[in-house]
This record gives structure tokens, sequence and C-alpha cells, in this order.
């Protein structure tokens, strides 16, 4: 059986970032949409990429990983259909990868565990500081 899955690092949403360098600080689902807020790292390529301060070892910037049109989401473990409570069931925490393993079906992975995501593509989006 062959792997069909996409590693981030070949979606165009998330060209010119470390994802492996980056944070999740929290979820939020509204109106069909899962929001995962995060610090993000940029690399020198991203247009937004600034020098780090003496202070800051890399360039982190806040963002949102935004999931469209989610049906489901959910920590390893949970039921298909199953209700999660976003604040006992999603923890926090440095993410270690996302993969697409079908057209409408995601996993995203790292310290809070796996979580697979069932959406729309998803949107990196950064936000103001």
């Amino acid at each position: 059986m062959a792997d069909d899955t996409t590693d981030w690092r070949q979606l165009r949403e998330f060209a010119d970032v470390d994802l492996t360098g980056s944070f999740v600080l929290s979820w939020l689902y509204e109106s069909g949409t899962l929001f995962v807020d995060i610090d993000v790292l940029l690399t020198p390529e991203h247009p937004f990429y600034e020098k780090p301060r003496p202070a800051e070892r890399a360039c982190i910037r806040p963002a949102c990983i935004e999931f469209p049109f989610c049906e489901t989401f959910g920590p390893d473990g949970i039921t298909e259909g199953e209700l999660v409570d976003i604040s006992e069931n999603l923890g926090l925490g440095a993410i270690s990868g996302l993969r697409r393993l079908t057209d409408d079906r995601y996993e995203i992975s790292g310290d809070f565990g796996t979580v697979f995501i069932s959406a729309e593509r998803p949107l990196l989006r950064l936000k103001q500081r």
C-alpha cells in the first residue's frame, strides 16, 4: 500500500515557515472552522521575516492555522463523530508535524498528542503584533 500522505513542507500554505519550531497556543472551533493559534517560526525566505532582536534566537510571529469547513476533529482515540471538549481534550505545546492524509483529512501532532481533522485545505494567517 503506497503512502499518499503529504508533509506540511510540501503544502504551499506553509512555504517559508518551520512548523517544527512552532507552538500551539490554543484551539477554537467556531462557525464550522477550526482555528489553531500558534507562534510560528518564519525562515529567512519568508516575506515577513525580520532579523531576530538581540534577546531572540529566531523570528517567531503570532499566527493562526484555519481549517475551513471543518466537519470533525479530535485527538487520537476519539471515536469519529464523538463530541470533543477542546479545553479538556486538545492540549498545547510544540508542533512536531502536520500531514495531509487525504484531500480532506489532516493530522497535526506534537506535545499535545495527535489530532485528526476533516476539513478543507488549511490556511496560515499571520497576525498583527
